[in-house]
């Protein structure tokens, strides 16, 4: 199986904690530094930026628990594992980027709209920001680099493998660093018209573009995570590779059904019927199935294997 399948998920999981560490780190710097200039040039822009940083920086928290908590082995209590987990706390991550970022940019550029402040000390906003996107760059890079190996590996484009994806929270990093990067380049875009022109109005519409692109995200982020929630079945690639590996087995003869569902990030639910080889009694039979479900569940991506037998008349996949 490929890398999102999970044949990888030990090695993607340490690499996704890595990745969320570094935005973290990054996330915290630039709310910090874009805090002070906000206050220093009494921009509506650079606040908005700001409060998207700090957004982010405590987005990456809940993408830290999210990481933790599902990667925990399976007990009695949760046949199904913790997987789940990750699309609930990154699902608080994504509510997190709407309100305190996307909510709070736009009402701030409403109220610059109506009620103006003076802005000064330019230079500081373009340095800090300058800054900014460089680290965000660097961030966005180690998320950007994940993803498109993962993506060549199942020979896909890097921006399709962020859509589909059941890793959480690397789609929310390198969803927010994107968007990130966008919104540095529309608030100093925002600042310099300010500049020249004189007038706070381009300020205040660069603060509420900024919550805008910040909410278009978030509601991308909270619909992915939801549909993982409900149970969203594995791409054709991957069914496919599961049926050709199911077929390989020397054990079993055809399959005629096959449902595949993520549990959690690259950890599926593998439902099948199939028809054995030989033609053994039904105890030994029950036996056997349970063997190769045993054998199943020993690969990385399958949290659980549940087999059984097929009637002669069910067509062939």
């Amino acid at each position: 199986m490929t890398a999102e399948s999970g044949g990888k998920a030990k090695t993607e999981g340490g690499e996704s904690l890595l990745t969320v560490i570094i935005a973290f780190v990054a996330n915290l710097v630039i709310a910090i530094a874009k805090s002070a200039a906000a206050v220093i040039t009494g921009s509506a822009a650079m606040l908005a930026e700001a409060a998207h940083s700090w957004a982010d920086a405590g987005n990456e928290i809940f993408l830290l628990i999210a990481d933790r908590r599902s990667g925990r082995r399976r007990d009695r209590a949760h046949p199904m594992g913790f997987g789940r987990e990750a699309y609930v706390w990154s699902m608080f991550a994504a509510f997190g980027l709407f309100t305190a970022g996307a909510v709070v940019s736009i009402m701030h550029g409403i109220t610059e709209l109506i009620e103006p402040e003076p802005a000064g000390n330019y230079p500081i906003a373009y340095v800090i920001l300058a800054i900014a996107f460089v680290l965000e760059g660097i961030s966005f890079t180690q998320a950007f680099r994940q993803a498109r190996r993962y993506a060549r590996a199942q020979r896909i484009s890097t921006l399709r493998f962020i859509l589909q994806t059941s890793n959480p929270t690397l789609r929310a990093v390198f969803a927010e660093d994107a968007a990130a990067l966008l919104g540095l380049i529309i608030a100093g875009g925002s600042v310099a018209l300010h500049q020249l022109t004189g007038s706070p109005v381009p300020d205040a519409i660069g603060s509420i573009l900024v919550g805008v692109l910040l909410a278009v995200v978030a509601v991308f982020l909270i619909d992915r995570n939801r549909r993982f929630l409900v149970g969203e079945q594995v791409q054709p690639e991957l069914r496919q590779v599961a049926l050709r590996k199911l077929l390989s087995h020397p054990e079993v003869a055809r399959v005629t059904y096959l449902h595949l569902e993520f549990v959690g990030p690259s950890r599926v639910y593998l439902v099948a019927a199939v028809d054995m080889t030989g033609d053994d009694a039904e105890h030994d039979l029950a036996v056997r199935l349970r063997r190769v479900e045993r054998e199943l569940e020993e690969h990385d991506a399958i949290e659980e294997a549940v087999l059984t037998l097929a009637t002669a008349e069910e067509p062939s996949l």
